[in-house]
C-alpha cells in the first residue's frame, strides 16, 4: 500500500521513497477518511496541517491522498511507526499537542471528516519501490 500511495503522489520512487527506505517503518496506519465532498478544500488544509503535527508527535508522515476522480468523499492518510508502541506514544502526543487539538476540533466543527477507520499493515519484504 505505502509503494502504491508514494506511486499516487507522483514521487516515481524518488526523495520520498528514499526517505522511507532510510527510516524504515515496521507498523503503517492507514486512515480512510469518509469526508464532505463539498468541503474538499477545508479537509485539503485539514491534511497539510498534519504534515507539521505528525512529525513533531513521532509518526513518519507518508502522505495524505484526497478524491481526484472517481468517488468524491474517500480520502486517505498513511503513517509509518516503528512499532505499536510508537503509535501509542504519538497518541499521546496529539492529545497534548495545542495544534493537534485545534486541528481535530476545527474538522469536527466544520464537519469536514464524517467518519475516520485506521487499519495498521506492514509492508511485506521485497515488495517496496519496485520497478
Amino acid at each position: 500500500m505505502a509503494s502504491a500511495a508514494l506511486a499516487w503522489a507522483g514521487t516515481g520512487g524518488s526523495a520520498a521513497a528514499e526517505a522511507f527506505e532510510r527510516n524504515p517503518v515496521t507498523v503503517t496506519c492507514i486512515i480512510r477518511y469518509q469526508i464532505d465532498p463539498f468541503q474538499l478544500e477545508g479537509f485539503e488544509e485539514y491534511a497539510r496541517n498534519w504534515g507539521a503535527i505528525i512529525p513533531r508527535c513521532g509518526g513518519h508522515l507518508i502522505g495524505y491522498f484526497m478524491p481526484h476522480e472517481g468517488t468524491n468523499d474517500v480520502a486517505y492518510g498513511l503513517i509509518g511507526f516503528d512499532s505499536l508502541a510508537a503509535y501509542e506514544r504519538y497518541r499521546a502526543c496529539l492529545k497534548s499537542d495545542p495544534a493537534a487539538r485545534e486541528n481535530f476540533t476545527t474538522a469536527q466543527q466544520k464537519r469536514i471528516v464524517l467518519r475516520e477507520e485506521r487499519t495498521f499493515v506492514k509492508l511485506v519484504p521485497g515488495t517496496f519501490n519496485l520497478s
